[in-house]
């Protein structure tokens, strides 16, 4: 079950720009009275006065049930499981993300709850107990025959969509946590070396940089300085 590799590919394209922001330190630029004028209106991550009481609303008034919460919990590690890279979904705070985001978007509240009851159906019929209280071997059964759109046979076809949102949440909020972003080894906008066009590329085309150039632009030993402008 290990779609560690798969999920990056996903979540490379699904970032959010806050996210990246937010981990880089770009959203801090401000300096003096500016940044000091804005602390009072926002919490230290992009959000405005609004925003942040209508976060604090939607925080304050759960939507799932504690058994609810334990199976999306399973669900989310089961889809991404700790290694030996970085920790798992749960670890990452991807439950409480995916409790956030139905609050938020209530259009998947009846397709996030539809599912969870799906897949305790399944593990009634099957086992004769509930998804969370099966085993982990029973729990990958379920998900064995959800988990691939593909292969999957028709009367799974509610599950498959369950399963499709589930995974794509748990990606969403795994990769814009701080324990995916290392795991992605995303650096930010981090200082790159230049040491000009190659010589045979400038050799090729009767190309060559003057002395000033030289001086002022390609002088190895002058990395890390700031540069002054005349």
């Amino acid at each position: 079950m290990d779609r560690r590799k798969s999920l990056k590919a996903i979540a490379l394209g699904t970032l959010s720009v806050s996210a990246i922001l937010s981990s880089t330190g770009c959203d801090d630029k401000k300096t003096g009275s500016d940044k000091d004028a804005g602390k009072s209106k926002t919490p230290g991550y992009g959000r405005t006065e609004d925003e942040v009481k209508r976060d604090a609303k939607l925080n304050a008034e759960p939507f799932f049930t504690a058994a609810e919460m334990k199976t999306i919990a399973i669900l989310a590690d089961i889809i991404i499981p700790a290694d030996e890279h970085s920790g798992s979904a749960t670890d990452a705070g991807v439950p409480a993300f995916i409790e956030f985001i139905v609050k938020d978007k209530p259009d998947m509240q009846l397709p996030m709850r539809g599912g969870i009851r799906w897949v305790d159906v399944q593990a009634a019929k099957r086992f004769n107990t509930s998804f969370a209280e099966a085993s982990q071997e029973q729990r990958i059964q379920i998900v064995d025959d959800i988990a691939y759109p593909e292969k999957a046979k028709p009367e799974m076809s509610q599950g498959v969509a369950f399963f499709n949102l589930m995974r794509n949440l748990t990606a969403t909020g795994f990769f814009t946590s701080k324990i995916g972003i290392k795991d992605l080894d995303y650096k930010g906008n981090t200082p790159n070396e230049w040491d000009g066009v190659p010589d045979d590329v400038l050799k090729q085309y009767g190309l060559a940089y003057d002395e000033k150039t030289l001086a002022e632009c390609l002088k190895i030993e002058d990395r890390g300085k700031l540069m002054t402008w005349d």
